[in-house]
């Protein structure tokens, strides 16, 4: 189960990273400017965020297997009709529509793997979930960039295409939803049956603020870190792709490692604010990495890129613990939602603001969203509210 989680959301990461990494073609080779190219990057973030709770919803009504099967399906018929798009507002549309239905494994895929894992091992299990979201930027950007330049954007578009519909299958033939507590009611009703975790508690609240904060810098990372190498530091495409796949790959394991690090110290909320911290000082790092020269700046980069992933998994798992299985899909879809509108701004927001300021500033200033996280993150303690 732990394996068609990963792959699953693996494969829908793919199609979201995707237009990030044709900013590089549409910016110098078709004239759109960075804020415009940026504003296309995020359509399919922006379509998530329209659809994650209701995704959730779903599987919380009808399991995950579906729910995660169809929504692949969805997205692989949408990336191969992108591929003969005709104009950029057609291309905008497919992308949101695309990123609506890339939704469902954000929202269902995590309670597959939580429902399956017992508490002592789900910051291992989550973290080795979490990975998928890298790696599939990691995929992007080793493919993306090389045949958008060879081929175009049809030809690029043929990655998360094949991918989505493989993994659909998968899918379908393969996961087994987690077990659930009976849905009773009365005296004699399961605590977590009657569970009202957003009404009972703040905490679901605070952590998906957290998340919303902490997203900023992850997706300015990953949706700059490209056309920085190439524009600023002069890196070839090849070498800037490189360079963003290894620091992909290396906040994949980081997210492995800070899952275990989580079951050791007994609480994924602890390391989440320590995460929170270090995400503040790899971004004023980065405002400062251009005058330290190319080979600084691409280690300070894939140090930025582990560290602004590593918070996900800690925040997700917490999520899921604290609603419990009868609300964890509309949780989870909610915290999705959160992270992803928070994400669908960085686009123009932060193309906007490097525009305006430069890359050093611009940098800096988004080191100001993990400072005001910080202190937001729940106390363990706080925890005792939660029924088990």
């Amino acid at each position: 189960m732990l394996s068609f989680g990963v792959i699953a959301q693996a494969s829908s990461t793919v199609f979201v990273s995707t237009p990030a990494f044709l900013i590089p073609l549409l910016h110098t080779e078709r004239g759109l400017s960075l804020a415009e190219a940026g504003l296309l990057a995020s359509a399919p973030t922006l379509g998530l965020v329209i659809t994650l709770i209701g995704w959730g919803a779903l599987s919380d009504r009808i399991g995950e297997r579906w729910v995660i099967a169809s929504g692949l399906a969805l997205t692989a018929a949408v990336a191969f009709a992108a591929m003969f798009a005709s104009d950029y507002l057609s291309l905008g549309a497919l992308f949101l529509l695309g990123g609506m239905a890339s939704a469902s494994p954000n929202a269902a895929s995590g309670r597959v793997v939580i429902g399956w894992f017992p508490k002592e091992r789900r910051g291992l299990a989550m973290g080795i979930r979490q990975m998928c979201q890298p790696l599939g930027v990691a995929v992007a950007a080793l493919t993306i960039p090389q045949l958008a330049a060879a081929g175009g954007i049809g030809a690029a578009l043929a990655v998360p295409a094949v991918l989505c519909a493989v993994s659909a299958v998968l899918c379908a033939v393969g996961i087994v939803d987690p077990p659930r507590p009976p849905r009773t009611t009365g005296g004699d009703a399961h605590p977590l049956a009657v569970w009202k975790p957003y009404k009972e508690t703040s905490l679901l609240w605070r952590i998906h603020g957290v998340s919303m904060l902490l997203v900023v810098p992850q997706f300015t990372v990953s949706t700059f870190g490209l056309v920085w190498l190439v524009t600023e530091l002069h890196f070839s495409a090849l070498a800037a792709g490189i360079v963003i796949g290894v620091s992909q790959f290396a906040g994949a394991i980081g997210r492995i490692g800070v899952g275990v690090l989580s079951d050791k110290v007994g609480s994924h909320l602890l390391p989440l604010r320590w995460v929170s911290v270090a995400a503040a000082v790899v971004m004023l790092l980065m405002g400062a990495a251009s005058a330290l020269g190319a080979v600084w700046a691409a280690v300070i980069l894939i140090v930025a890129a582990i560290v602004t992933v590593a918070d996900n998994g800690l925040a997700y798992t917490s999520v899921a613990e604290i609603a419990g299985p009868f609300w964890s899909g509309r949780a989870l879809g909610t915290q999705n939602t959160g992270q992803f509108l928070a994400a669908s701004v960085v686009g123009p927001a932060v193309g906007g603001l490097i525009t305006l300021l430069g890359y050093p500033l611009a940098f800096a200033a988004v080191a100001l969203c993990p400072v005001i996280a910080t202190p937001l993150v729940p106390r363990d303690r706080e925890l005792a509210v939660v029924p088990q």
